[in-house]
């Protein structure tokens, strides 16, 4: 090997490193702040309900700028946008860092997600550049197991350094790492742009994105602003349902748009979107229940409370890698309906969790739910690609992937919702039975906070349940999807 060859695969290594390191980042951060966000809604005075934001608002930005990434990079050129994406990423967590209103806390989050929905493509897109043409098939599966990684392993990171430290150094802390992608992407990346300037259906793209925007921000708002009695809550339905309304046109007449509607034509592409929005639901609407009753309820310090994601993490992680090197043999339907199962089964236990309980519950039910999303990954790619025409599957990726990140941001939200009703429901059946002619009503102030506490507890407790519920119904509800479903045939 000559020294400009040898020259030349140093640099595609690094280039490669630096593209997986950014991945990790960007969704390592989404569920950074979970393990401390009680800590995080004491500085910056947000309320219980606004809490959901943290994530949704990172969620639905990645989702709106996911599907234009490499639009942007073959318009603009992809070194040009993808420095860009990194300033913005680290100025959204440079922001984070100096919030002290939920207004703005949730700005540098929504900041961080535009640019992470730029990132994570065009870093997937780097990264198979540097790669020999017969290497690119395997490096999907390990690209997804670094996502999921970084989403495993995002809230052990933050509770720890949370407890030790603040919770500011979280977002502190990936600022030099930023700066270094940044320059090695600077000195290695070779400018590339479309030779031709590419087009993209913005009409379609525009109306699918103003519905889903109107539906999530209807989700997020509705419950501080009284619902329908808002006017904003009217003018966010109205978007929502002129989105998809035109959204829902433009498919049915427009010969090119932003969703081909051949994909719509094949069962077990359908069907397995359909799935993959359930695993997306149950995904992180999990994390995002468990580490508030860990920490808010159960009082676990931040740091033990993000140790209590990393058996799940090991589960799902170590389950997808296994999956994806199931034998050609194995039918990857049966390997679906085993991880619906093991996902609802978890969910199922997870009902049976009490104010009493030690950590033993939370660690074993998650490891069983993280095996069962680890299992049903892989498999429904294989099933939900294997019969689609090879021309149909880049356009597949990006609506199968989109897919999962609104199943997130939406049953984040959805379990919010519920979650705060039910809490004040409770507390108001809770609080009824406290009287005279039932019980020794204590007259100090003191001690009437003290019982108002203990029903608010128990009362958040029981809500928390209810929304382990739904994500038990949401499994059933996709399950028997699974008897539609084609045996996988080999990929062309």
């Amino acid at each position: 090997m000559n020294a400009a060859t040898a020259s030349t695969t140093a640099d595609a290594r690094a280039l490669r490193f630096v593209a997986l390191l950014a991945t990790y980042l960007q969704s390592a951060n989404l569920p950074l702040p979970n393990a401390a966000l009680r800590l995080i809604q004491g500085s910056v005075s947000m309320t219980d309900d606004q809490a959901g934001w943290i994530f949704t608002a990172y969620l639905a930005a990645s989702a709106v700028t996911t599907p234009v990434a490499q639009w942007l990079a073959g318009r603009f050129g992809l070194k040009r946008v993808y420095q860009t994406a990194l300033l913005a990423f680290a100025l959204g967590l440079w922001l984070a860092t100096l919030a002290e209103t939920p207004l703005a806390f949730i700005a540098a989050r929504i900041l961080q997600g535009l640019a992470a929905g730029v990132l994570a493509p065009l870093s997937m897109g780097i990264a198979l550049e540097t790669l020999p043409a017969e290497r690119r098939p395997a490096f999907g599966p390990k690209w997804t197991a670094l996502v999921l990684l970084g989403i495993a392993s995002g809230p052990s990171l933050g509770g720890w350094i949370c407890e030790h430290f603040d919770w500011r150094p979280m977002f502190y802390l990936s600022l030099p790492l930023v700066a270094y992608i940044f320059l090695a992407v600077t000195l290695l990346l070779a400018e590339k742009k479309a030779e031709q300037r590419p087009s993209f259906d913005f009409f379609g793209y525009g109306a699918f994105t103003l519905g889903m925007i109107g539906l999530q921000m209807l989700l997020d708002r509705g419950e501080r602003l009284d619902w329908f009695d808002s006017p904003e809550i009217w003018t966010e339905a109205l978007a929502c349902a002129l989105g998809f309304y035109l959204f829902a046109v433009h498919v049915l007449t427009a010969k090119a748009h932003f969703f081909n509607k051949a994909l719509f034509a094949d069962r077990n592409f359908l069907l397995s979107t359909a799935i993959f929005f359930a695993f997306g639901f149950v995904l992180l609407s999990t994390m995002a229940l468990t580490s508030p009753m860990l920490d808010e309820i159960l009082g676990y310090p931040p740091d033990t409370t993000g140790l209590l994601t990393v058996p799940r993490g090991i589960g799902l992680v170590g389950a997808f890698l296994l999956a994806t090197r199931a034998p050609a043999w194995v039918d990857a339907c049966w390997l679906i309906a085993a991880g619906i199962a093991l996902v609802a089964y978890a969910n199922w236990l997870m009902l049976g969790y009490s104010p009493l309980m030690d950590w033993t519950p939370v660690a074993v039910n998650g490891f069983i739910q993280g095996v069962g999303l680890g299992i049903l990954m892989p498999a429904l790619s294989k099933v939900a690609f294997s019969t689609l025409e090879p021309k149909l599957r880049p356009e597949a990726t990006g609506l199968f992937n989109l897919i999962r990140v609104y199943g997130s941001t939406l049953g984040v939200a959805m379990v919010q919702i519920f979650f705060f009703n039910n809490t004040q429901a409770v507390h108001s059946a809770l609080v009824s039975q406290l009287t005279p002619y039932r019980t020794t009503l204590p007259t100090s102030l003191p001690a009437l906070e003290g019982l108002n506490h203990l029903a608010t507890h128990q009362a958040a407790f029981i809500a928390v349940m209810g929304q382990f519920k739904i994500l038990l119904v949401a499994m059933l509800v996709v399950s028997p999807l699974v008897l539609f479903l084609r045996k996988p045939v080999s990929a062309n």
